[in-house]
C-alpha cells in the first residue's frame, strides 16, 4: 500500500477511535484527491477498513471506487458485493455527519446499475440507504429519486411505494443544501411509478407538485411532466386542468408552447368526438412516441369513449348496445359490451346488460352508505386527516420560534427601541390635554 494511503487508514483509525467525527470529515474531504490518485490501490484499503466502525472512512473509498468503475469492470460483482454490505452494516450515528458523501455513493451506485442494467440488485440497497440518512418519515432525501428510477428501470414498483405513499413535509439537507434536480426527479419518477399502476389521481398529484416547483426557468424535467400532467387531466377530468396559480410565472407563460401536441389533443378532446382525437393522435403520433407517452394517450382514447358513455347513463334508462355503440362511435355492439361490462366492474356505472335481446339497462347508485365497510372507510380518512393537522400544527408551531421568522416579522431595530417615536407622541398628546 502507497505511504499516503497508509497514512489515511491510520489517520482514520485514530480518528474513529477517538469518536472525533467533524474533523474525520474534515480531513476526508482533504484526501479526496488523493485517494483519486491511488485508486487501483483502494481495494486494499477496503480490505484493511472495518465498514461497521471506520464507516466514514470507507464511505470515502467506496465513493471514489465507484468514480472510477464501469460496468464492465471486471471485479463488478464484488463491487456490488462490497457496496450492499457497507449500507446494510455502516453506523448510522457517523453517517449523518456526511450525509453528502451517503448521497453521492447512491447516485455513483445507482448509475452504475442502469449502465449494467441490473437495477433491481440496488433496490433493497437503496431502501437501506433511505432508512439510515433521513431524520424522519417525512423527510425527503435525494436517493428516494434514485430508489423511484430503479424501481421503473426494473419494473419493480413495490419497494418505491412504500416512500411514495407518505406525504412529504420535509427536505433533508445534505452538505447545507438540496439539489431540486432531486426533488423533480422524485416526484417525475413517482407519477411515472403511480401512472404505471394506474393509480391516476396520485399520478396526477405528483406531475403537479413537479410542474409547480419554483422556478427561475423551464426545466427538461418539468417540460416532460406537464405533457403527462395533460394527459393524466383529460383521463381524470376529460379537460386540460389549469397550471397552478401558485406556479412560476415562468413555468405559465412558456411550457404550453413547449407542448403543442398535447395542447391539441386537449382542444380536440374538448368536442367528445373520438374521430378528432384520433385525428390528432395520428397526427403527432411521432411525438407522443418519442415523448414515450404513447401509452398514455391511448388511455385517455380509451378514457374518452368511457366518460361518453357514463353521459348516456345521465340522459335515458334503456339503450340498445347497437345504440350505445353508434352514440359512442364505436366500432360494433360486442366493443360497446366490452366498455361497459369492465365500467360496471370498476363501478364507474350501475347498469346491467340482458344478453338476450342486447338491451343495457342504467341503474341508480346501490350504495346507501350505512354499511361496516363504510364507516370504516370514512374512519380511515378521519383519522388521516387528524394526523395531517397535527402536522400541519407542529409545522407552524416550529416556525413560530424560528428566529429568523421572528426577525422578519418584527422588522428592523432602532438601537433606541422600537417605541421611541410613539411614546415621545403619547407624551406630546397628553401634555396638551
Amino acid at each position: 500500500m502507497a505511504s499516503a494511503l497508509e497514512h489515511y487508514v491510520n489517520t482514520v483509525t485514530t480518528l474513529t477511535a477517538q469518536g472525533n467525527y467533524n474533523e474525520m470529515v474534515k480531513y476526508i474531504s482533504k484526501s479526496m484527491e488523493i485517494l483519486s490518485k491511488n485508486s487501483a490501490l483502494l481495494d486494499t484499503v477496503l480490505a484493511t477498513l472495518q465498514p461497521s466502525i471506520h464507516t466514514l472512512g470507507v464511505l470515502a473509498v467506496l465513493k471514489v471506487r465507484l468514480q472510477h468503475t464501469s460496468h464492465n469492470d471486471a471485479n463488478i460483482d464484488t463491487i456490488h458485493a462490497t457496496v450492499a454490505e457497507f449500507i446494510n452494516v455502516c453506523c448510522q450515528e457517523q453517517i449523518k455527519y456526511a450525509p453528502d458523501l451517503m448521497a453521492e455513493l447512491c447516485e455513483s451506485y445507482s448509475d452504475l446499475l442502469i449502465c449494467g442494467k441490473c437495477p433491481m440488485r440496488g433496490l433493497e440497497v437503496l431502501r437501506t440507504a433511505i432508512f439510515k440518512i433521513r431524520e424522519s418519515p417525512y423527510h425527503l432525501t435525494s436517493i428516494h429519486s434514485h430508489l423511484a428510477h430503479l424501481c421503473l428501470a426494473s419494473k419493480c414498483f413495490k419497494p418505491a411505494l412504500h416512500f411514495l405513499d407518505i406525504d412529504l413535509m420535509d427536505i433533508s439537507k445534505e452538505n447545507g443544501y438540496y439539489d431540486v434536480k432531486h426533488f423533480l426527479l422524485y416526484y417525475y419518477y413517482g407519477g411515472m411509478i403511480y401512472a404505471a399502476l394506474k393509480k391516476y389521481q396520485r399520478a396526477h398529484y405528483f406531475f403537479q407538485v413537479c410542474i409547480s416547483t419554483p422556478a427561475l426557468a423551464v426545466s427538461h424535467i418539468m417540460l416532460e411532466g406537464f405533457k403527462k400532467f395533460v394527459l393524466l387531466s383529460l383521463i381524470i377530468d376529460g379537460k386540460v386542468e389549469k397550471i397552478p396559480k401558485y406556479a412560476s410565472l415562468v413555468v405559465s407563460r412558456f411550457i404550453k408552447p413547449l407542448s403543442t401536441a398535447y395542447m391539441d389533443l386537449g382542444t380536440a378532446y374538448a368536442t367528445n368526438n373520438p374521430d378528432e382525437v384520433n385525428s390528432v393522435v395520428n397526427k403527432h403520433q411521432e411525438v407522443f412516441t418519442r415523448d414515450q407517452n404513447m401509452g398514455l394517450v391511448k388511455q385517455c382514447v380509451h378514457a374518452m369513449y368511457k366518460m361518453n358513455i357514463q353521459r348516456l347513463t345521465k340522459t335515458f334508462l334503456t339503450l340498445s348496445l347497437a345504440d350505445v355503440a353508434n352514440r359512442v362511435h364505436l366500432g360494433s355492439p360486442q366493443q360497446a359490451q366490452k366498455y361497459i361490462l369492465h365500467m360496471i366492474e370498476d363501478g364507474e356505472i350501475h347498469a346491467s346488460i340482458n344478453q338476450k335481446d342486447g338491451m343495457v339497462v342504467f341503474l341508480d347508485n346501490p350504495e346507501k352508505y350505512n354499511s361496516p365497510d363504510m364507516f370504516g372507510n370514512l374512519d380511515k380518512n378521519l383519522q388521516i386527516c387528524m394526523a395531517v393537522e397535527r402536522q400541519i400544527q407542529a409545522m407552524e408551531e416550529e416556525i413560530m420560534v424560528n428566529p429568523q421568522y421572528v426577525q422578519k416579522l418584527l422588522g428592523p431595530q432602532d438601537e433606541d427601541g422600537p417605541h421611541s417615536q410613539p411614546l415621545g407622541n403619547n407624551s406630546q398628546a397628553s401634555s396638551s390635554m
